[in-house]
């Protein structure tokens, strides 16, 4: 749920006054929402949204429960990699929550961010343990100051309208990354889609289970690690069997070598998250129909 600030809390946070704050809300800039009592409260998506758009600067976010800024350079993606790098493998969650705030507010798509600089700076962490120059908690670490970072990205995100096309997915058993779907939850919320992250783990019957629940245009399936691909290629052809002519699949990671995607049937194999943007687009040109 938004979590919601008055007018008076927001003036705080980007210092200025109320009376400027309310006014935006009046002229429909600001989302509002109203008490019983009649008073005004502002989700906090809408704000970050306003800010995005107007340039208008959190001075204080610590106010809305948000990082204190740095103030750091956020032009410069390959800089924002080494400083998200170095902070993740020291432990320093603030500084990496810092930053990734920062690339947002500074009206950079979450695609670019996680492409950008999230995946290279886990890609050299990974190869720093594999070449020893890391610890294996450090990696793991890194994982999950990257999950609590995704989680409070998040929550900024505008919820989705209830006529929104919905999407699923998730990892398969044996596969326990839960970066790569949660990226996918956020860059498909960022679109308008009611999206979903069913979690990591998951046996492909209940991801079956799921989309007879859910009923979903997209689903989407994350393979950063695969057990036993026979196995594997075996009951995601059933899945595909039965959903395929009504659901759009969508499957990535580093898992799915090209011979085995060989084998599979898909809407799309998406190698990054801009590229799953752009197949987004492509949707919505095919059926004008769907709900962004």
């Amino acid at each position: 749920m938004d979590k919601l600030f008055s007018p008076k809390q927001v003036a705080r946070a980007i210092q200025v006054s109320e009376s400027s704050v309310k006014r935006w809300c009046d002229k429909g800039d600001l989302e509002v929402q109203y008490t019983a009592g009649g008073h005004r409260k502002i989700p906090i998506s809408s704000l970050i949204d306003f800010l995005r758009k107007t340039g208008q600067e959190l001075l204080q976010p610590e106010l809305l429960g948000l990082p204190r800024l740095s103030r750091q350079s956020t032009n410069d993606y390959q800089e924002a990699t080494r400083l998200l790098t170095q902070a993740l493998l020291n432990g320093l969650e603030l500084q990496a929550r810092q930053l990734v705030l920062e690339l947002y507010l500074a009206e950079h798509s979450l695609a670019n961010i996680f492409d950008k600089v999230i995946a290279p700076s886990m890609e050299r962490i990974g190869q720093e343990w594999q070449c020893g120059d890391a610890q294996i908690y450090q990696e793991r670490r890194g994982c999950e100051i990257i999950l609590q970072t995704l989680r409070e990205l998040r929550s900024l995100l505008p919820i989705p309208a209830p006529h929104s096309s919905i999407a699923v997915g998730g990892t398969i058993s044996g596969d326990y990354y839960r970066i790569p779907t949660a990226m996918v939850e956020m860059v498909l919320r960022e679109h308008h889609w009611n999206a979903c992250s069913l979690g990591d783990n998951l046996p492909i019957q209940t991801m079956e289970r799921a989309i007879l629940e859910y009923r979903p245009r997209l689903f989407w399936l994350s393979c950063s690690h695969l057990e036993n691909p026979e196995l594997f290629l075996e009951q995601y052809d059933c899945l595909y069997e039965q959903f395929g002519l009504s659901v759009a699949f969508v499957v990535g990671g580093r898992a799915l070598t090209e011979p085995l995607r060989a084998r599979m049937r898909y809407a799309v194999h998406c190698d990054s998250m801009q590229h799953l943007v752009g197949f987004l687009h492509s949707l919505q040109t095919a059926d004008p129909a769907l709900r962004f």
